[in-house]
């Protein structure tokens, strides 16, 4: 790879991260780009050199082309690597890197342009002979011609944009009535995230699998396929879990499709790491059809390189440095079985509303075929300006089965202190019969997630809060020189100790814990005392260990001023004091204040100031993280707009507020 001696990595976060560790592997220097949001991030720290880019806004750095180039010639960078997402499938940007003299890591911008339009896509590889969903697929549908060809393609119909990929957009409409709606929401979400709103049909296949298959080429014509991933636990369209290969396909299926997505790729001439992407109906494994092919690495890339032994983002450098590919179809083999899960700043209690905000403390899982793709540490904050997935976890097993027991290891030896994130979803989703059969499909994660046992709180999680709290208010105070029975906080008094009280709460679980000094004991709410110890290995972030009543465990732990961050079984759970007064539950009705449940944009304001709204209307969308959420009403009456479209707004912000209208009889 002489011809390549620096690469600059258009992008962020944990792709970024991985980028670096290749290209210090082969000896290639590597260019960091950041935006004010990032400048502290660890792909810049790790970089040999970083150019800041600009705001936090994508628009104003990360999607912005002069300014990705004008860093490459700053540094004297040979050639840009686009990671995923931002400008990894744009064309412009790929003939702008030629122009400027700098080498594309990827394909060529027709093949780009081809197959990053969907409806291009499918009437190229229709062409080849590979099967397509049935739709209506032609530029320039308006949205009443979207509306009447729904019906000829036959509900329930999946609307799609043409642009773009990882589900935004993407509407399933069951029924005529609600067309409209999403269209316009499909409309205003691919504008947002793709900058083109061009939308298309397709025919939307029941329990359907989401399979894809990974290609390679190089300069020199050859074009291989390295296996299939399954990549069908998805929600909202977004993958969740992928794996490879895939349970459902046998051998002869899977050289077919293999076969289909070389055709594919030749179909535009492809140079570089592509993903063929097919639906496969599950009653029907050997019938399988082209969905849209992405013209770059893909997030779920490590499940095929730990099952084939390769690197693709060496193998992308070398293509790009014009050397071939140094092996043929027939070489490719894959072994063991790998699993990836995509960790997300989100909250499932709370309907997977993106959470953001800063990592107090990180532990990363290590071990026999376990491998962590991060860009996460302690300290680092969370932005909602970007996609939420903060990391990925990969098990690699000899069968599919040890491949899946490692991953569930792994997730349990994760702790991400300081913001709600996705994994207790993960580890319970890994755990389900469903996935430990291998049957699968694309609605499974919506049909089972109310099943799913999330773990609230235990009184044992509760004492050991408090006695992490206690021991690290009495190291306290020893550090600051706190002394005599005055000033001590322990319950310290002339005869029998008090215990220090603590009122905790955990999500919709509380406990009244009381914590005795000498000896150290502890009661949950009128429990008898027991005999506890505890032990921290910093005062602040680090490992506690506790016993009660004879039983004990370490574990990792961060404490704030207001609560702890202990890892249990079931994830991080985060334990807070409240005070006595507020310690009743209370019952609360309906709120005619709109409150916005999480940091974001407003992208629509469905209610003009004034109108009447019943419970239910929607009355703001508000974009977070890339997905739109819609705030509704909750009470009737004359809605009062507090923002408009355009405007940020915070998590627990007022929107807008509902008053009361006088009835119609009135």
């Amino acid at each position: 790879m002489s011809t390549i001696e620096k690469v600059l990595i258009a992008n962020r976060g944990e792709i970024a991260v991985r980028i670096i560790r290749t290209l210090r592997a082969v000896g290639i220097r590597s260019v960091a780009v950041y935006s004010d949001a990032d400048a502290d991030a660890l792909h810049v720290q790790l970089a040999d050199e970083a150019v800041r880019l600009g705001p936090a806004s994508a628009a104003e750095s990360y999607l912005s082309i002069e300014r990705v180039l004008d860093a490459a010639r700053q540094t004297g960078a040979d050639a840009v690597h686009p990671g995923f997402g931002f400008l990894a499938e744009n064309a412009a940007f790929a003939r702008a890197c030629a122009a400027a003299g700098v080498v594309f890591i990827g394909p060529s911008p027709e093949a780009i342009e081809i197959m990053g339009d969907k409806i291009s896509a499918k009437q190229t590889v229709e062409a080849r002979g590979v099967p397509t969903v049935p739709g209506i697929a032609r530029p320039g549908l308006t949205d009443d011609e979207l509306i009447a060809g729904a019906a000829e393609v036959g509900f329930p119909v999946l609307i799609k944009p043409s642009a773009g990929g990882g589900g935004k957009g993407m509407h399933v409409v069951t029924d005529a009535a609600e067309l409209t709606a999403a269209v316009a929401a499909a409309r205003r979400e691919a504008a947002a995230s793709f900058g083109d709103d061009t939308l298309f049909l397709e025919r939307y296949v029941a329990a359907p699998r989401h399979i894809e298959v990974q290609v390679i080429a190089d300069t020199h014509g050859t074009v291989v396929h390295l296996g299939e991933r399954e990549c069908s636990l998805q929600r909202r369209h977004q993958k969740v879990v992928e794996e490879a290969p895939s349970p459902l396909l046998d051998a002869e299926t899977r050289a077919r499709i293999g076969a289909a997505a070389c055709e594919t790729a030749q179909s535009v001439g492809y140079v570089g790491a592509g993903t063929v992407e097919f639906i496969v109906a599950g009653e029907r494994p050997d019938e399988f059809f082209f969905m849209e092919m992405n013209t770059r690495l893909q997030v779920e890339h490590p499940v095929t390189e730990m099952v084939t032994g390769l690197d693709l983002v060496e193998l992308q450098l070398r293509i790009a440095a014009g050397e071939p590919l140094p092996f043929t179809q027939e070489d490719v083999h894959l072994e063991g079985h790998a699993i990836e899960v995509r960790v997300y700043a989100e909250d499932p209690r709370a309907g997977f509303l993106p959470t953001g905000g800063r990592v107090d403390r990180v532990v990363h899982a290590h071990g026999d075929g376990v491998r962590v793709d991060t860009s996460l540490e302690d300290g680092l904050v969370v932005s909602t300006d970007y996609d939420p997935m903060l990391a990925k976890i990969i098990a690699w097993g000899p069968d599919r089965d040890e491949a899946r027991r490692r991953l569930v290891r792994a997730i349990d030896d994760t702790a991400i202190f300081g913001l709600e994130t996705n994994l207790p979803f993960l580890r319970l989703l890994l755990e389900r019969p469903e996935v430990i059969a291998g049957d699968l499909d694309t609605g499974l994660i919506a049909r089972v997630f109310d099943e799913l046992p999330f773990v609230d709180a235990s009184a044992k999680t509760f004492a050991e809060a408090a006695l992490v709290r206690h021991e690290r208010e009495a190291a306290r105070d020893v550090a600051g020189g706190v002394s005599g029975p005055w000033t001590r906080g322990d319950g310290w008094r002339l005869g029998h100790a008090a215990p220090s009280v603590y009122n905790l709460v955990s999500g919709e679980a509380s406990a009244r814990v009381r914590v005795w000094s000498s000896p150290l004991r502890v009661a949950v709410d009128d429990g008898a005392p027991v005999p506890a110890s505890v032990r921290l290995d910093a005062v602040g972030p680090g490992s506690a260990s506790v016993v009660i009543d004879g039983r004990g465990r370490t574990f990792p732990v961060a404490v704030d001023p207001d609560g702890v961050w202990l890892h249990t079984d079931g994830g991080a759970v985060r334990v807070i004091e409240r005070r006595i007064d507020d310690a009743a539950d209370v019952e609360v009705d309906a709120s005619p204040t709109v409150l916005s449940p999480l940091p974001g944009t407003v992208v629509l304001v469905a209610v003009a100031d004034g109108d009447r709204v019943r419970v239910g209307d929607a009355v703001i969308a508000v974009e977070a993280m890339k997905m739109e959420h819609v705030l509704r009403a909750a009470v009737d009456g004359i809605v009062r707009l507090r923002v408009a479209v355009g405007d940020q707004v915070t998590r627990g912000g007022v929107v807008a507020a509902i008053e009361p209208a006088a009835s119609d009889e009135e």
